[in-house]
């Protein structure tokens, strides 16, 4: 029986800020982003990442889904908008996640709904984690 052999990706990051000035965000695989604060200023900022991080995960994830259903070869673009809604009590925290999903390619609606469906419930890694209560492990040093 061949064994089955998955890649894996380092992951992880990691967030500086001084004093004064903006925070930089640096991947462990040397990828790095330089975060915003203002409303009105162009860039990420940290809500924009969480956003961006749900977002990516589930247009790869209908992609996965797409492909399982045999279809891929037929889908030409799928895009995922998710934007959110801050909850009006504290702590501060999203509360809801709007999620966008468009799925163009010959395929009908009742598979571009499966999709979606799996790409949300069954596959993303983030949207998994977002509706599980993951154990948050802190360490504080000098």
């Amino acid at each position: 029986m061949a064994e089955l052999r998955v890649k894996t990706r380092q992951t992880g990051a990691t967030a500086v800020v001084g004093r004064t000035g903006f925070p930089q965000v640096t991947s462990v695989t040397g990828g790095t982003l330089d975060i915003v604060t203002g409303p009105s200023q162009a860039g990420f900022g940290p809500l924009d990442l969480l956003y961006a991080s749900l977002a990516s995960c589930l247009v790869l994830s209908a992609r996965i889904a797409a492909s399982r259903f045999g279809v891929l070869d037929r889908v030409v673009e799928v895009s995922a908008k998710v934007t959110g809604e801050k909850a009006q009590d504290e702590p501060s925290r999203v509360a809801r996640f709007n999620i966008e999903f468009a799925i163009r390619g010959d395929i009908d609606d009742a598979v571009r709904h499966a999709i979606a469906e799996a790409a949300e419930e069954e596959i993303c890694t983030v949207s998994n984690t977002l509706r599980g209560h993951p154990a948050f492990v802190s360490k504080v040093s000098g």
